[in-house]
């Protein structure tokens, strides 16, 4: 029986929940980018799954292309889409996978921003006392320690810290368990901020992190949280959850250039991943260079 095209999609959607047990910012993306590709068939060419060919994949990119979306964004809609008619075949719908071999053009790989330690010595420095001042410098103080990222951050629980061992319980990606370790400032910033909590939690509540109301934190507050904190910290930029996890990264591997080591605690399945901050590590050892050498020094 030939089930509708939106069919296969909650089919496939099911499939990632139940089976691969993804997170649901991964199932979301999915989501998207089959949908997207679902109505450029709808709009150019309307056909079954089984129908479609590696030159509906390669015109459906190229259009993306030519509308300005990057490499980045492209490969991403390619990758789900191959996984998706990877499912098909196994489900004998279709006979092979038409986006196996098509590949996306590559943009210019971005450097993610890291701060210096003397800035973030400033962002952590405040004499305000509430509920709201400790709750945020705990999330900071625990994503730059541990390098978490935004959806890990904001599914922690209470439970998830472990002081004895100074480490932190971490659910992330493919819903893959690490244990990282939590360095002692944070720990100081998350046992304060435990007890302002105390005020706002109900006892059934297992979240780190909540609003006044008693609700998990959601992480679109926690992006304004930090930003508005940078703002009152007198920062130059604008302060992002990522930018504590890339500056965790590239002072890791300034102080000790184990990129392994790394790659562990970020939680990154591929080391190439990884290897992006080896980039902001040599930033930092061409401007030691350039000072320090006498053959580097330009004349004044």
């Amino acid at each position: 029986m030939d089930l509708p095209a939106t069919e296969w999609i909650q089919r496939f959607v099911d499939h990632l929940r139940y089976e691969r047990r993804l997170s649901t910012n991964s199932i979301k993306a999915y989501q998207r980018d089959l949908q997207l590709f679902a109505v450029y068939l709808q709009k150019n060419n309307p056909t079954t799954w089984p129908a479609v060919n590696s030159h509906l994949v390669r015109s459906f990119v190229g259009q993306r292309h030519r509308q300005g979306i990057g490499g980045k964004s492209l490969q991403r809609n390619l990758s789900s889409l191959r996984t998706f008619f990877d499912y098909l075949v196994r489900e004998q719908q279709i006979g092979h996978n038409p986006a196996r071999d098509i590949s996306a053009p590559r943009s210019a790989r971005k450097l993610p921003r890291a701060v210096d330690v003397d800035q973030l010595e400033q962002l952590f420095n405040s004499s305000k006392t509430d509920a709201l001042a400790l709750r945020d410098l705990a999330m900071m103080e625990l994503m730059y320690s541990s390098g978490l990222r935004l959806a890990e951050l904001v599914s922690t629980d209470t439970d998830s810290i472990d002081p004895a061992d100074s480490t932190v319980r971490i659910l992330g990606k493919g819903a893959k368990t690490r244990v990282v370790p939590i360095g002692q400032k944070a720990l100081k910033a998350i046992d304060k901020w435990l007890e302002a909590r105390k005020n706002w939690a109900g006892d059934d509540q297992k979240a780190l992190f909540i609003s006044r109301s008693g609700k998990r934190l959601g992480e679109r507050a926690v992006q304004l949280r930090f930003k508005r904190r940078g703002i009152e910290q007198g920062l130059d930029a604008p302060v992002h959850p990522h930018m504590l996890r890339h500056s965790f990264a590239s002072h890791l591997l300034e102080s000790s250039s184990d990129l392994r080591a790394v790659q562990e605690l970020l939680g990154h399945a591929d080391i190439s991943t990884t290897q992006v901050y080896t980039h902001l590590d040599f930033q930092h050892l061409a401007k030691v260079y350039d000072k320090a050498h006498p053959r580097a020094k330009k004349k004044k």
